[in-house]
């Protein structure tokens, strides 16, 4: 299934990307060969394959919540470089 420039276009602007003209045609040729080996997979006669969710039998393993020892508001305090009052101060990211 060929993808043109203009549908990357498109994708691109939808994820906030930009990319070069020279970008763009790789990416549609790409997005084209995956969707080529896609169909064919389509193609594949998996009427008598079971479906799986796992590809190996482990199970998931988790464990148990316990009441842990926890560092003091003022020793995490003392390891910051900047602080104001009970709260860390950070540099501000957001805006630039």
């Amino acid at each position: 299934m060929p993808i043109s420039r203009k549908e990357v276009r498109h994708i691109a602007k939808l994820a906030k990307l930009r990319f070069t003209e020279a970008e763009e045609e790789v990416l549609a040729h790409d997005m084209s060969r995956i969707l080529d080996y896609m169909g064919t997979l389509n193609q594949l006669d998996t009427s008598d394959i079971e479906p799986v969710t796992h590809v190996h039998d482990l199970t998931h393993a988790v464990r148990a919540d316990s009441v842990q020892e926890r560092i003091k508001h003022e020793e995490a305090l003392s390891n910051a470089p900047d602080t104001d009052g009970d709260y860390f101060r950070v540099p501000k990211v957001i805006g630039q």
